[in-house]
C-alpha cells in the first residue's frame, strides 16, 4: 500500500487527535490550547492514507546551548502514528523527508527530540546527548550538608502566573552557562504554568536576598500515595539559593518524600545529600540529537582544545554526511568539510550527535567498539575537544 507524505495543511485539531489515540492519553483543555501558540504548521509533516491523516512529526524552532555557542535546532516533537497504522515505516519516512528538508532548504544543521521509547531514534541517526536523574528523597532522610550563605535566602510564595517574567528572566541567565538548555520566551513559560493536574495546583515559591529575587521553584503537593512533593522546576542564581530552595522542598509537613524527573546529573544536591542512597537515583535519557548537516553542525560549535582530526562518518538514512570529514578549530571557533583524506576515527553519525554537547565520551565510546580509532592518540585527543564544562541538560520537554 502506498501513503501520501507531504507537508500537514489541515487544522490543530488534527493532530491532538491523532496524538491522543497514538499515546492513548487524552489532552486537558489547558494543555490543547496552551501548545497552540507553539505549533508551527509549516513545520509539520504527515503520511496519509486516503483522506486520513495516520502520522505526524513536527519541529519546534528552538536555539540550544551547545560549548561555546549558541546553535539553532530543530526541536522534533509530535512524532505519533495511529495504532492502525504502525510497523509500516511510515515513521522513517517522515523523519527521512524533515531531515532533508532541513540540510536542502538551509535550514538548521541539528535536530533534537526526546524520545516516549529511547530504542526507536537511534535507528535514525539520533544519539543520546544527555541524561539526569530521577529523585525520591524520603523526608527522614532529607539532610544536607551546611552551606554558607543559606541562612541569608528568604522563600516566599509567589503566583505563579503573576511571577512568569522574574521566573524566565532567570532560567534565561542560566541558559548560556550549561549546553542542552533553551531560552523560554513568553508562550514557552506560560506552557510550564498550565494547571493540567486540576487535583494539584502549581505552586511557585522564590527565593530572595536583600530584597532581590535570586531564584525559584515549582511544585506540586500530591496527597496520595502517603503524600509528596513532585518538583517540576528549580533555578538559582548561586548555590546558596540553590541550597535554600531544595532544603524547603524537601522539608514538607504531612508529605513523606520529595520527587523530582529531570535533576540535572551533576546537580549539587546529589554532593550534598547525606543519605544519597536513600534517594534512589535513577538515570533517565533526555535530550536526543542528530546532526542532518555534518559540517555546518561541527562548525557552528567551539572545543574545548585545539583539534584537528578527520572523522568518516557512517550515515545510511541521510547519505550527504557519509564519508570523511576534516574538523579542525579549538576554543574560538572551527571549520569542518569534506575531505579525500583517510579518517583518524571512524564512528557513526549517532554516535557523533551523542557527544555534540558535551557529554563524555568519544573516548567511552570508543572503549564500547563504538569509535574506531585509525591514527593512534586520534581518540583521546579529540574526545578531550568535545567536552564541556557542564554536562548537558535539557530542563524543559518538547
Amino acid at each position: 500500500m502506498t501513503f501520501g507524505i507531504g507537508r500537514f495543511e489541515g487544522e490543530w485539531g488534527e493532530i491532538v487527535r491523532l496524538l491522543e489515540m497514538a499515546f492513548s492519553s487524552p489532552w486537558t483543555e489547558a494543555q490543547v490550547e496552551g501548545v497552540r501558540p507553539l505549533w508551527e504548521p509549516a513545520r509539520s509533516f504527515v503520511a496519509t492514507d486516503g483522506r486520513e491523516v495516520v502520522a505526524h512529526t513536527s519541529a519546534f524552532s528552538l536555539e540550544l546551548t551547545a560549548p561555546g555557542a549558541r546553535v539553532p535546532v530543530a526541536g522534533v516533537s509530535m512524532v505519533a502514528t495511529s495504532p492502525t497504522h504502525r510497523r509500516r515505516g511510515l515513521v522513517r519516512q517522515l523523519m527521512r523527508r524533515q531531515l532533508t528538508e532541513l540540510c536542502e532548504g538551509d535550514g538548521e544543521a541539528v535536530a533534537a527530540l526526546t524520545a516516549s521509547e529511547p530504542v526507536i531514534y537511534g535507528r535514525f541517526g539520533y544519539g543520546l546527548a544527555s541524561d539526569h536523574q530521577h529523585v525520591v528523597v524520603p523526608r527522614a532522610s532529607r539532610e544536607l550538608r551546611r552551606i554558607a550563605g543559606v541562612e541569608d535566602v528568604r522563600i516566599r510564595f509567589a503566583d505563579p502566573v503573576e511571577s512568569l517574567a522574574v521566573c524566565t528572566d532567570l532560567h534565561n541567565a542560566e541558559v548560556p552557562t550549561r549546553p542542552g538548555m533553551f531560552p523560554l520566551d513568553e508562550r514557552w513559560q506560560r506552557v510550564l504554568v498550565v494547571d493540567a493536574h486540576q487535583a494539584s495546583p502549581l505552586r511557585c515559591v522564590l527565593a530572595e536576598r536583600d530584597g532581590e529575587v535570586i531564584g525559584y521553584a515549582y511544585y506540586r503537593a500530591q496527597r496520595a500515595d502517603g503524600g509528596y512533593v513532585e518538583v517540576t522546576r528549580v533555578h538559582a542564581r548561586d548555590l546558596a539559593a540553590h541550597v535554600a530552595l531544595w532544603q524547603f522542598l524537601l522539608d514538607q509537613d504531612l508529605l513523606s518524600e520529595t520527587r523530582y524527573e529531570r535533576l540535572p546529573s551533576d546537580d549539587p544536591l546529589l554532593s550534598l545529600l547525606l543519605d544519597v542512597r536513600a534517594a534512589g537515583v535513577k538515570t533517565q535519557d533526555g535530550l536526543w540529537v542528530r546532526l542532518a548537516d555534518v559540517g555546518r553542525a561541527l562548525a557552528a560549535r567551539t572545543y574545548s582544545t585545539e583539534v584537528d582530526v578527520v572523522l568518516g562518518i557512517e550515515d545510511d538514512l541521510l547519505p550527504w554526511n557519509a564519508g570523511s570529514w576534516h574538523l579542525a578549530g579549538g576554543p574560538e571557533g572551527a571549520t569542518c568539510e569534506k575531505t579525500g583524506a583517510t579518517p583518524d576515527l571512524l564512528l557513526d553519525v549517532r554516535d557523533l550527535g551523542a557527544v555534540y554537547l558535551g557529554r563524555p565520551s568519544l573516548a567511552l565510546l570508543g572503549a564500547s567498539g563504538l569509535v574506531a580509532e585509525q591514527t593512534s592518540g586520534a581518540l583521546g585527543t579529540t574526545s578531550r575537544a568535545f567536552l564541556a564544562d557542564r554536562l548537558p541538560w535539557l530542563d524543559t520537554g518538547f
